[in-house]
């Protein structure tokens, strides 16, 4: 067992099972032993690759759409320009160097990421080198001003809930003690208001899960945007209605025990974007669009096309795999989703609907 293991062991048997969100949150976070604060997490000497990593192709097309979503609502003169979870700093790379063309975006915009953890922090200080960038705690210190964000892979490795239908109501899955095992359990039936609407869409043994972070996140982003102006771009792998268990850990590019391990394995689960949407009511939300749909519409084959006529052999191949990744549906093209948030009134950003 880890260190982290031993410390979560303790307080069980001090204070009983906690709920699979206070689980996610101290393997994540802790500020010794957490898996984001100890590890290398990202790319082929961590455990997982996100879009970014694969391909600069995925930055420079999110960012020309940001560009021109703060185009189409009158380039305001300053503008907070914004991501959530920015990972080694990769995305935002891109995205600035796809948009030094655009007349007066990177004079007008004020780079930020909203970043908790101190090494990632150290890494994106590397990677954005030469860039003006401050760091934030959460986007409720994001100063007030037009707001022009992008959120790849980040709401789902938010802690979630996770709750199994039982025929007296509901269950509360639970992190508790099997001798010196952790393992998963059911708390006592109960009933729960906040989860009388998927009475009608589950049975008995289904499980339905609830990110209590993120709808207080998105109704942040969505009230500046409704009051000082801008566009949110979210990127992530789930869908539009949250079924069943998805909760799971990788290690070293492969599906792991969750609970084996504490802090060493990556976390997260399917993000449930209607919930997302439900919380944006003071913007105008776009249709969920698959990744690879998205990306076509943003001309990836045109610029995968552009700069494959300056590679050959080797690095051609893995060009060419890398667009394939990102786009097929039997790839990353229709797991991952995406949702814009923007402005009533205004165009949605370029590839939405």
């Amino acid at each position: 067992m880890t260190a982290l293991g031993d410390i979560l062991i303790r307080r069980i048997r001090e204070t009983g099972p906690i709920s699979i969100a206070d689980y996610m949150a101290e393997c994540l976070l802790h500020p010794i032993h957490g898996y984001y604060t100890t590890r290398p997490v990202f790319g082929a000497k961590g455990d997982f690759t996100t879009a970014p990593e694969i391909s600069q192709m995925f930055g420079e097309l999110l960012g020309l759409c940001l560009a021109q979503a703060w185009l189409d609502q009158g380039a305001p003169p300053a503008f907070t320009l914004a991501e959530l979870g920015p990972g080694r700093g990769t995305l935002m790379a891109d995205l600035l160097r796809a948009t030094r063309g655009v007349p007066g975006f990177h004079a007008a915009a004020r780079i930020m990421l909203v970043e908790a953890s101190p090494r990632l922090r150290d890494t994106q200080r590397e990677t954005l080198a030469g860039h003006q960038v401050t760091w934030r705690d959460s986007v409720t210190d994001l100063p007030d001003a037009p707001l022009f964000l992008i959120a790849n892979e980040f709401f789902d490795a938010l802690p979630i809930r996770q709750f199994q239908r039982h025929p007296m109501g509901w269950q509360e899955r639970l992190v508790g003690l099997d001798g010196d095992r952790l393992v998963a359990g059911l708390s006592v039936p109960m009933q729960l208001d906040m989860l009388t609407a998927r009475m009608s869409d589950t049975s008995t043994g289904g499980v339905v899960e609830v990110c209590p972070a993120a709808a207080g996140i998105v109704t942040e982003i969505a009230q500046r945007i409704a009051t000082h102006g801008g566009a949110a771009l979210i990127i992530d792998y789930g869908d539009w209605h949250s079924l069943g268990d998805t909760f799971q850990a990788l290690t070293d590019h492969a599906f792991a025990d969750p609970f084996a391990a504490p802090g060493t394995a990556d976390l997260t689960a399917h993000v449930d974007f209607e919930a997302l949407a439900l919380a944006a009511t003071a913007c105008a939300v776009t249709a969920l669009t698959e990744q690879g749909v998205l990306l076509e519409r943003l001309g990836i084959t045109a610029r995968a096309q552009a700069l494959a006529r300056r590679l050959s052999g080797p690095q051609l191949e893995a060009h060419v795999a890398a667009h394939r990744r990102l786009t097929h549906p039997e790839e990353m093209g229709r797991l991952f989703k995406a949702m814009a948030i923007h402005t009533k009134g205004s165009v949605p950003p370029p590839g939405f609907d």
